[in-house]
């Protein structure tokens, strides 16, 4: 079913099929994950497979968002890929022992993914930031310009 899946998401990637084909292609594997969804549902209910069955039917819908929505994946790699370089900097420092250092590490890697997502370079928006912080002015948006 996965495989299926993937398969007919790479066909639309490719442009082999159009969006609507690809909902269309899709049914019958919405369809056997439903049923193992039911399945699951069956299973005793201190059981973790019924648990997850559970939080996944509430879900289920929002699981094929990815089939109506232009540049939305099926997978989660993307967000991922902008979690990694917090990770790694957490598992070099070792975290955080005061509050203000956490809201330090948390708004520096939020900058830097932003500032990376929009292409621009982390130093000079920093410096921008910090010369607004002593002026007394508005801190530079990180917004991206139109």
């Amino acid at each position: 079913m996965v495989a299926q899946l993937f398969a007919l998401w790479h066909r639309f990637k490719q442009g082999d099929l159009d969006r609507a084909t690809l909902q269309t292609e899709m049914r019958p594997v919405r369809s056997a994950f439903a049923d193992l969804l039911s399945e699951g549902l069956k299973l005793p209910a201190w059981t973790k497979a019924h648990a997850l069955c559970t939080d996944l039917c509430a879900h289920e819908p929002a699981l094929w968002t990815f089939l109506f929505v232009e540049d939305l994946e099926p997978t989660n790699n993307a967000a991922e890929r902008a979690w990694r370089p917090a990770v790694l900097w957490r598992q070099g420092s070792f975290g955080s022992h005061s509050d203000a250092g956490l809201r330090l590490a948390e708004r520096i890697l939020t900058v830097s993914a932003t500032c990376q997502q929009q292409q621009r370079p982390l130093l000079p928006f920093l410096a921008e930031a910090l010369s607004a912080h002593w002026a007394a002015l508005p801190a530079p948006s990180l917004l991206p310009t139109p």
